[in-house]
């Protein structure tokens, strides 16, 4: 069975993702992806943001040989090799960064996760750089679609600690961690949003 493998929601929402990454990101640097999967939106960010160089990583040995997979097929110099990073677990094998990001983990990783991903990207990143979240959410004041309901009960299903966060906890363990308190929001297709914070 061939390593490399696709992820459906990478293809849809590779493009909307990298518009916000173009109005957020700084020139060029280093961005470390979190919780890679498949590979597929590395390859995308290294192929549209030359100037940037992607360092793609993943928990899970199968995710990471499908990155690999499909950066050889791509063949770009500033792919690099994908890292086994465990968000919840220090010290992350990669000490610095100039943007961080992580696309549709949290909902489906224990709180834990996300306290590791917060406190990880604090110690990676500068003051002022960016950690990007995508992903669904609730919001105190505001209706979850009816969508996000049937995924959460499912993803509560599959794991208790699994499920929707509320934008509001995720700002409050950021802030904790070092990030202004308040992130940029983006409205994204299919009811999700991209929330991006700054360290403090």
């Amino acid at each position: 069975m061939p390593a490399r493998y696709s992820a459906p929601a990478a293809l849809r929402n590779r493009d909307p993702i990298l518009a916000v990454l173009r109005q957020f990101l700084p020139p060029a640097g280093l961005l470390l992806e979190i919780a890679s999967g498949s590979g597929e939106h590395a390859v995308h960010w290294a192929r549209h943001l030359p100037d940037w160089t992607i360092q793609p990583s993943d928990a899970e040995a199968r995710a990471r040989d499908s990155i690999a997979a499909h950066a050889a097929e791509a063949g770009l110099p500033n792919l690099l090799a994908p890292l086994a990073l465990d968000a919840a677990a220090a010290p992350w094998p990669v000490d610095r960064a100039d943007a961080v990001l992580c696309i549709n983990m949290i909902h489906i990783a224990p709180w834990a996760a996300t306290l590791g991903l917060l406190a990880g990207a604090a110690r990676c990143l500068a003051p002022g750089a960016p950690l990007l979240l995508y992903g669904p959410y609730r919001r105190d004041g505001l209706p979850t679609a009816p969508s996000n309901e049937a995924f959460d009960a499912d993803l509560r299903r599959r794991n208790p600690a699994w499920g929707l966060r509320r934008l509001e906890d995720v700002a409050a363990a950021a802030a904790a961690a070092g990030f202004q308190p308040v992130p940029a929001v983006t409205e994204m297709p299919a009811n999700n949003l991209t929330l991006v914070f700054r360290r403090g």
